[in-house]
């Protein structure tokens, strides 16, 4: 059965268009890699022109840019959920409650393909590449820390450094360097637990 294309069912608001052409975008970026995520390619997923999308992103540059901040906003805010939610269940257990947070940011940089998208714009020459993805966990941790107080601070983005930084090297080479090394794949993300897990501000955060 035929389906019928997005824009021939209704007409869509600009922001429905443009949420319609990221989700697409992240879709292409997980089935087919970075250097498949175009306009073209987009436009053709939900039924729209080339001429639609440039009206909204620019270019394809910036159409990657778009998703990269998409990607990085959607896990940014699962982890506030998750740090909410973790106060309110006393019943989880303490260690359950960063091993999401781990999770969720290696599966962002893997999984979602958020690090290969990086990678791939600054090869490409795009050299703004990282912005939305650095802007983003920046305004996290400072929602944070206006809940948590100031000196918490340091130590948050500490973690929150050697947590991206290891979550997208993983990415990029944790599969194969775990394998030369003889180690579990899982080996990077369990050190990355451990890590926070002996953080000076786990206990104020996740206690």
């Amino acid at each position: 059965m035929s389906i019928m294309p997005l824009s021939e069912r209704r007409r869509l608001s600009p922001e429905e268009s443009r949420d319609a052409a990221l989700e697409a975008a992240r879709a292409i970026l997980i089935e087919a890699g970075p250097q498949a995520v175009t306009l073209k390619a987009v436009a053709a997923r939900i039924g729209r022109t080339h001429a639609n999308l440039l009206h909204h992103f620019g270019s394809a540059a910036g159409l990657q840019r778009a998703l990269a901040r998409s990607l990085a906003e959607s896990v940014c805010a699962r982890i506030v959920t998750l740090i909410q939610q973790a106060r309110a269940d006393e019943s989880q257990r303490t260690e359950d409650k960063p091993r999401q947070v781990v999770d969720l940011a290696f599966d962002a940089f893997d999984r979602s393909g958020a690090g290969a998208l990086a990678s791939w714009m600054i090869l490409s020459g795009n050299e703004d590449a990282l912005d939305p993805i650095l802007e983003t966990i920046h305004q996290l941790v400072d929602q944070i820390v206006a809940v948590e107080g100031e000196d918490t601070g340091v130590a948050l983005r500490e973690d929150t450094l050697s947590l991206v930084l290891m979550a997208m090297g993983d990415a990029l080479l944790g599969e194969p360097l775990a394998r030369s090394l003889g180690l579990p794949r899982s080996a990077a993300r369990d050190i990355a637990l451990r890590q926070l897990v002996t953080s000076p501000r786990f206990e104020k955060m996740w206690g």
